[in-house]
């Protein structure tokens, strides 16, 4: 298993220079960065859309992509290395390539009328058509569509008439070529350009999707024009609110018939027209910059219904449905604004879904970097944020816990290639750039404060600020210099290189030492101290040239470099000698990182697209990240990143523990937790933890209100937040629903039956007329009764039509129930946790006046209820957090209302162990049957070598858990082996003398090692054991017979024995699990190398087969349903396979598993394709399996596992499962033969059930 994962993803923006980047199709939309393309998928579940995949193939700029109209999982990319790619998106994998496409493709799109054919076209053409597959596979060229006069801006086929295209040309004119008709080149140009030499490029251009001959046409300059591509004529030209506007892109919106949008090139103004006004309907400032790409879906996501269960029968039209104007509307009221939804990309890189029915953003990706990523570093104080430079000009500050960028620099400064951040607290940055010098941003003020311009307009490679002393920058650059300043501009040193100089690096133990990387291959150490302009050292060896130098923050006089010939050296300064090459990379090294804890732990990034762990000791590569699907050229870790060791975190926790008085368990508990808890969370749970054990509110942190607070906090802290608002926006209720054509008749009627006093014929007559506000005014004049039903009836045509106007309504009534149903639906789960807490404080009354009986609020005032509603929406939210892979806030939205069960089950679920046991620890008896299983998880995690920055994590722990106020705590390399280091953690385990037994009988060591073991675990030695066993035996306890032999000299003698017993209990009709899995995990814990002796052949095959079998069964008891298929599939091989005498059948396997998947497709979504219902035989299998399965014992942990990363795709690590036949998403785990891969999440669930490899080898699984 790779010992670094993924845990957070900075997903690049979409690129502002081609015109065909965005693309959607059905619940999916892709935009292009430079090289790779992201493609966003809705959860249904939550209405969301998450991150699916990130495709990269092209080695340069990507210029076009296009999804095919007839099959939602095909895809084509173009680029700028001449090449054509065909993907299939479901399964994230090219489908064909094409090379050398004679020119670079321009433009792309899917031929609308045949299913296999992509065209792409350059500059000036001609327009190439790829068929893909088929007898007339291949390349053919456009018989016409050649030899333009212009560049060609962007075509598209017609989506109706076969054949049919146009072209946009950058000199604004149109070229129309349809079969069996005279070809038009150069078209249509704007009047005003009509005998000039001028361009006005075309920007867009759409067919109408109701015409055959109709188009709708954008110039950068001119506007907007539907035009007749048949008559040649201009049909209508659109006028803009202000003759600075200027169009970028445009849409037609299907839903909407006559209806588009467009987006400014300026500003980003999204404005909705129809083609029957020459003015916008409407205008939304989306954003400060303009408008890249816009493209609206064909058929809107479908989102979750809450109607079903409050039916009501509506026949009213909604007003977001009718693009045909009621006769007493005014002309700008006449047209409502259409239900699509925009997929939006802006010349900033922003990527969002606008929904412009309800005027909100569904998603919104903002300020990603469009180009090239070529720094990134932690600030020094606060490793929450990380600043990143590119090529994009810009310089970002990201929130590493939310995955959002705080601060962007301003303006654009070409190229950067380095930043530094300002030492401490000064909350400045200093960047490089290829052609403008360098400069100091002040962050927070966002303003640039010095700039600095010695080395003329040569790009500057390498920035660098001194760590000792604030006042000192370094800067080197092409021009062969490296030089050190002031921050005011004063220059101290010029130190000339013979080549451009690409790194430098100050020593973080000598203030005045810096060193250098150059392009004539050698390294070289400056003292500033002198006057001298000479290098101390120069470091020769490398055989190409040095990009990056680091010193070590640890070790003194040790630096390292990387270089083009894929090599990192390492340095020592003192001896004057390379100590050590280390050689892996197979491209330019270009990142390089220490650890700020550990001496010889050294992370190398490359053009290779892999990041690398080594020890540089003896130089081996420890682990290899396959993530990046592009060069890596920098990275940056955190002060205080795992493991903690010697550095000066370290040191740090070890002064403050000392400090501590009273009982300071919890504290080291937190600040060890936090230390090795992915970014995003542990804080937030801790403090809910503190507020659970009883801390004074006052102590609570000033972040805590910004997290997921303790449910008697919430109510609180957001009422607080309101007061501080000095403007109350209110809510606008009712109105302007559509009326009938016999409007005026009607609103007469109703003043005749208002008069007669007939006020609730009245009240009627307008809700038929959309006056929601006038029937509601007065309906409390026929009965407070009759009013709260008008309430509700409104309130769910609002939630018919998915209204934020419903809240007021619902809220009014005190229908919590529908409110709640209603966010929920919508995946406003926070939102629904708001109003169940506000409920279960009273705050939301249900009215006392007597309700229509049967409304679905009946009882709602009930407290019981609403605490109910809040757990439910609780775990909902709790279960969205850990399928995105954030179990530590799943585990937060827990403990908000005290579900300390659900809140361990989720760490432990998200393979968080140390954490779950601390926090276990802490909260005390509560959290006692989660915390003992996770320690036994932990205790399995050391049975077999690890690394020592996982042993000493663990070491670390019982440190802290057994470590009493007046011993001290010193933070090294563990003096205990990680066996002696099981054995603690089994110890903390009240019960726990069957655990203890496990780990003495898997331990491998000689017999004066197993009998130490032995001793330390209050357990007879090995000679003592065989003769218990022996004895037992004859007393006929099976189980304490096979415990003796396990811990004997002769293990093997064990395996019989179980195995004949779970053999015998198979072959009655009344065994359940509890009867036979005790056995078999017992055995489960023979010596590795004693199980695979030839002559344990027989037995180790009946045991592999009987532990995939049982492993089966709890797989299907814990629904780790992406497993159990699998397991029944091992089973399955294996009895085929060997020659074993076991009471199971292949037959029997498969009717089984035929009978699960059967039984259980009844709980999918009711939104998925119906199924085949089960047979009566297979409801009778599948039955008897669940008498024999029974219930979990520990009720959380119920459902499968999903760690950090595991919503993360990966760019070009691709791996397909062993188990499932898939690609894995998320962390990868290899398997024995170090090739076949499993997932990280399908390989704990696997080892939770059954312990032994899927490959069969009778190897143990560890990958906790």
């Amino acid at each position: 298993m790779s010992q670094v994962k993924q845990v957070g993803l900075l997903a690049a923006g979409c690129q502002p220079w081609n015109k065909d980047v965005c693309a959607a199709s059905g619940d999916r939309f892709a935009y292009c960065a430079t090289l790779a393309i992201y493609i966003y998928q809705l959860d249904h579940r939550y209405n969301e859309f998450k991150l699916q995949a990130i495709m990269s193939e092209h080695k340069k700029t990507i210029t076009a992509i296009s999804w095919c109209p007839h099959n939602p999982d095909m895809f084509a990319s173009a680029s700028a290395d001449s090449l054509v790619v065909v993907w299939n998106v479901t399964e994230q994998k090219v489908v064909a390539k094409l090379d050398n496409t004679k020119g670079i493709p321009a433009s792309l799109s899917w031929c609308w009328n045949a299913g296999d054919a992509v065209a792409f076209v350059s500059h000036r053409g001609p327009l190439y058509i790829w068929t893909i597959s088929g007898p007339d596979s291949g390349v053919t060229v456009h018989r016409e569509a050649h030899s333009f006069l212009s560049d060609i801006s962007l075509f598209r086929w017609h989506p109706k008439k076969k054949g049919k295209v146009v072209f946009g040309h950058t000199d604004g004119s149109l070229s129309i070529f349809q079969p069996g008709s005279k070809n038009q080149k150069h078209v249509l140009r704007p009047e005003s350009l009509e005998g000039t030499d001028e361009e006005d490029p075309v920007t867009a251009l759409e067919w109408d999707p109701l015409s055959t001959d109709y188009l709708l046409v954008a110039n950068l300059h001119n506007g907007i024009r539907l035009v007749d591509s048949e008559s040649l004529s201009c049909i209508t030209t659109f006028n803009f609110p202000s003759a600075a506007a200027s169009v970028q892109c445009l849409a037609w919106v299907s839903s909407a018939p006559g209806m588009f949008v467009t987006g400014d090139s300026q500003v980003g103004v999204l404005r909705v027209w129809n083609v029957s006004r020459t003015t916008p309907i409407d205008n939304f400032k989306l954003k400060k910059t303009g408008f890249h790409g816009l493209h609206v879906l064909s058929s809107p996501p479908k989102k979750k219904s809450c109607s079903s269960q409050y039916p009501t029968k509506n026949h009213h039209t909604s007003s977001t449905s009718e693009a045909v104007p009621p006769p007493t509307l005014t002309q700008n009221q006449a047209f409502s604004l259409p239900p699509g939804h925009a997929v939006c990309c802006f010349m900033d890189g922003g990527v969002g879904l606008y929904d412009m029915g309800a005027k909100k953003w569904d998603f919104l990706r903002d300020l990603g970097h469009v180009e090239t990523i070529f720094d990134c570093k932690f600030k020094p104080d606060n490793p929450d944020l990380l600043a990143t430079a590119s090529f994009d000009g810009t310089i970002k500050v990201w929130d590493i816990n939310t995955l959002t960028a705080v601060y962007t620099s301003p303006g654009n400064e070409g190229v950067i290639y380095s930043l530094s951040w300002a030492p401490g607290d000064l909350n400045c940055i200093a960047g490089a750039t290829s052609r403008n010098g360098g400069f100091i941003w002040d962050v927070p003020k966002g303003k640039m404060i010095t700039r600095f311009s010695e080395h003329g307009k040569n790009g500057i490679f390498c920035i660098a600020w001194s760590h000792k002393d604030s006042k000192r920058i370094a800067t080197c650059s092409s021009d062969g210099f490296c030089i050190i300043r002031t921050i005011d501009g004063k220059v101290l040193h010029k130190y000339k290189h013979p080549a451009a100089v690409f790194g430098c690096d100050w020593s973080q133990n000598n203030k005045d030492m810096i060193a250098t990387g150059c392009e004539d291959k050698n390294v070289r150490v400056y003292y500033l101290a002198t006057s001298s302009d000479q290098p101390l050292k120069v470091f020769t060896g490398h055989t190409a040239k040095v990009f990056h130098v680091r010193w070590s923050p640890l070790r003194e006089g040790i630096l390292c470099s990387g270089s083009d010939d894929g090599t990192v050296r390492i340095w020592d300064y003192t001896q004057d000698a390379c100590i050590n090459v280390l050689s892996g990379h197979t491209a330019p090294v270009r990142g390089l990182m220490w650890n700020p804890e550990i001496p010889y732990l050294l992370i190398s990034g490359s053009w290779d697209y892999t990041i690398r762990v080594w020890d540089t000791r003896d130089g081996t590569c420890l682990d290899t990240v396959y993530d990046h699907g592009a060069d890596v050229y920098d990275r940056a870790v955190e002060s205080g990143a795992p493991p903690l060791l010697c550095g000066k975190v370290s040191r740090d926790i070890k002064q403050e523990v000392e400090k501590l008085t009273g009982n300071p368990r919890g504290k080291k508990l937190r600040w060890f937790s936090e230390c090795f808890s992915p970014p995003g969370g542990s804080k937030n749970l801790w403090d809910l933890v503190a507020v659970i054990k009883g801390q004074d509110d006052s102590l609570l942190p000033q972040h805590y209100c910004k997290g997921i607070m303790h449910m008697k906090h919430l109510i609180r802290f957001r009422m607080s937040k309101a007061q501080e608002l000095t403007t109350v926006k209110m809510s606008k209720y009712g109105g302007g629903i559509g009326a009938p054509s016999k409007e005026e008749r009607l609103k007469e009627a109703a003043e005749i039956h208002l008069r007669l006093g007939q006020i609730q014929r009245y009240c009627e007559l307008m809700v038929e007329l959309g006056e929601w506000d006038k029937a509601l005014s007065v309906a409390p004049g026929v009965s407070m009764k009759y009013w709260r039903k008008l309430m509700q009836r409104r309130a769910d045509q609002l939630i018919q039509e998915e209204s934020d106007d419903v809240i007021p309504y619902c809220i009014a009534i005190g229908d919590v129930k529908k409110l709640v149903s209603f966010f929920t639906s919508r995946g406003q789960l926070k939102e629904a946790l708001l109003v169940a807490q506000a409920a279960c404080e009273g705050n939301i009354q249900m009215s006392p006046l007597s309700t229509t009986s049967g409304s679905s609020n009946s009882g709602g005032n009930n407290t019981d209820d609403y605490n109910e509603l809040l757990h439910k929406v609780s775990k909902e939210l709790a279960e969205w957090y850990f399928q995105d892979g954030h179990a530590v806030l799943a585990a937060c939205c827990h403990l908000a209302v005290e579900n300390i069960e659900l809140a361990m089950a989720n760490l432990i679920r998200g393979n968080e162990l140390e954490l779950a046991i601390s926090v276990g620890t802490v909260l005390g008896e509560s959290a006692a049957q989660a915390t003992h299983y996770a320690l036994e998880l932990l205790a399995r995690k050391c049975m077999t070598v690890t690394t020592c920055g996982f042993t000493l994590k663990d070491t670390v722990l019982v440190c802290f858990l057994f470590t009493n106020d007046k011993q001290k705590i010193f933070l090294s390399f563990p003096s205990l082996g990680y066996r002696d280091l099981a054995a603690d953690l089994l110890m903390m385990i009240p019960d726990n003398k069957l655990q203890l037994v496990k780990l003495c009988a898997f331990y491998p060591g000689c017999v004066a090692e197993i009998n130490d073991l032995h001793e330390k675990c209050n357990l007879p030695d090995v000679e003592e054991c065989m003769r218990l066993a022996e004895t037992i035996q004859a007393d006929g306890d099976i189980f304490e017979t096979i415990k003796y032999y396990l811990l004997s000299s002769e293990p093997e003698k064990a395996l019989p024995i179980g195995i004949q017993y779970v053999k015998e209990q198979l072959c009655g009709s009344d065994w359940t699990l509890d009867s036979v899995c005790p056995y078999l995990d017992l055995l489960s814990y023979i010596r590795t190398e004693r199980l695979v002796l030839h002559k344990c052949s027989e037995f180790r095959n009946e045991l592999l087969i009987l532990c995939g079998y049982i492993g089966a069964l709890l797989a299907i008891r814990r629904q780790y349903n992406s497993i159990v298929p699998a397991l029944y599939e091992y089973t399955s091989q294996l009895l085929k396979r060997r020659e074993v005498s076991v009471p199971l059948k292949i037959e029997q396997l498969s009717e089984e598993l035929e009978a699960w998947r059967a039984c259980t497709q009844l709980n999918k979504p009711t939104d998925e394709l119906p199924c085949t219902p089960p047979s009566e035989s297979q409801r009778t299998l599948y039955s008897t399996l669940v008498s024999r399965i029974r219930e979990e014992p520990l009720k959380g942990m119920v459902g499968p596992d999903y760690v950090t990363g595991s919503n993360l795709p990966s760019h070009s690590d691709v791996h397909i499962s062993c188990l499932t036949g898939l690609r894995i998403q998320g962390p990868v785990f290899f398997l024995e033969d170090g090739k076949s891969a499993v997932s990280l999440n399908d390989a704990l669930m696997w080892a939770k059930v059954n312990p032994f490899s899927p490959l069969g080898t009778g190897i143990r699984l560890n990958p906790f």
